[in-house]
């Protein structure tokens, strides 16, 4: 079964490029086009795609407030690849809280889109490694921001960072909670790779991986595998290389 899915961007030019783009991979089917935040929420709702590539900076609605909307509506079941030119951190941020999947440059290679399309239709959450860095730097960052209370320069920056982790300051759930191999999981959620490659490194099967990623965001109280990234950089479970 094809791969249905939702190009938005406010340029027909890059509309096109990313058509032509996943039309040619066997398996994904570009169903629709929007060129706005309100025009993707309608076609979500009409089309049902299974991935929305969603680009930020629209005229009207963008693509943050859509993305919100979208994953916050039980009826949908698309998963949101945000597609960015990331000279904007906060953008990635907000993004991350409004429930995106993933995160690509623009300048990615096809064969990357395609992966990354592949990806999150399976439910798995992708960051391009320059986003897994940043996300990874304010995860380890935040802590001294917050004790700071953001009212130093650059406070506002502090915010967006603190707000990966959602309520999740103050937590205090116990790592003890997880079994040993339910932390193993986490270590490689943190590493960021696939449900796929976490099966094969532990010599298990993909459906016993995806239990224990379950488990595992279940007893952390974490919405999803990007906020698990953050909360095992955050709580020493792994340490940032370099």
């Amino acid at each position: 079964m094809n791969i249905r899915v939702l190009v938005v961007d406010d340029q027909s030019l890059v509309r096109g490029g990313f058509r032509t783009i996943l039309d040619s991979e066997e398996g994904i089917e570009v169903i629709g086009e929007a060129a706005n935040g309100e025009e993707a929420i309608a076609a979500v709702a009409a089309l049902a795609p299974d991935v929305v590539c969603m680009d930020v900076q629209m005229p009207g609605m963008d693509g943050l407030e859509a993305t919100r909307r979208i994953t916050a509506d039980e009826a949908a079941d698309a998963a949101v690849l945000v597609l960015t030119t990331f000279n904007r951190e906060d953008y990635l941020f907000a993004a991350l809280e409004a429930g995106a999947s993933g995160f690509l440059l623009k300048n990615s290679s096809p064969e990357q889109l395609i992966e990354a399309v592949q990806v999150v239709a399976r439910g798995d959450a992708l960051l391009s490694p320059d986003v897994t860095r940043r996300v990874i730097e304010a995860a380890t960052g935040a802590s001294a921001g917050r004790a700071a209370g953001g009212r130093a320069a650059g406070g506002h920056r502090t915010a967006d960072r603190a707000a990966i982790a959602g309520d999740r300051v103050d937590d205090t759930v116990e790592l003890d909670s997880l079994t040993e191999r339910e932390r193993e999981v986490l270590e490689h959620l943190a590493a960021g790779i696939s449900n796929a490659e976490i099966a094969e490194r532990l010599w298990v099967g993909e459906s016993t991986v995806k239990t224990h990623v379950s488990k595992v965001l279940m007893k952390l109280g974490l919405r999803d595998r990007v906020h698990a990234v953050v909360y095992a950089y955050e709580h020493g479970v792994v340490r940032p290389r370099g």
